[in-house]
């Protein structure tokens, strides 16, 4: 299955298992794939509605990531874990999120 991106330049049609991590910043969502970053002013909670499936959750106020791209987890400060992601890419769980994401992960 397709999601259809609309950047400022054009509309990028992505595999949902291609997607990895997006992330929101101000009004400016950026979506991380396996084969590039695309920007674009669709709101989180938008998109997160347009990729309901079962293998993305929410890590923080900010960001969601793909489960199936989710490499690795490490303590963090205050609380908080970073999750490594396929391609290098790094992102912060906030401490509010830790349980869920555990719970998810059956640990």
């Amino acid at each position: 299955m397709v999601i259809p991106i609309r950047t400022d330049a054009h509309l990028v049609m992505v595999k949902i298992e291609d997607l990895i991590l997006a992330d929101i910043d101000k009004n400016l969502l950026t979506i991380y794939t396996v084969d590039g970053i695309y920007k674009t002013k669709e709101t989180l909670s938008n998109f997160q509605n347009r990729v309901n499936r079962h293998n993305f959750i929410q890590i923080s106020r900010h960001s969601i990531i793909n489960i199936d791209h989710l490499k690795s987890l490490s303590d963090s400060f205050s609380g908080n874990m970073m999750a490594k992601m396929t391609r290098g890419i790094k992102s912060s769980v906030s401490r509010k999120y830790v349980k869920s994401l555990m719970d998810y992960l059956g640990l």
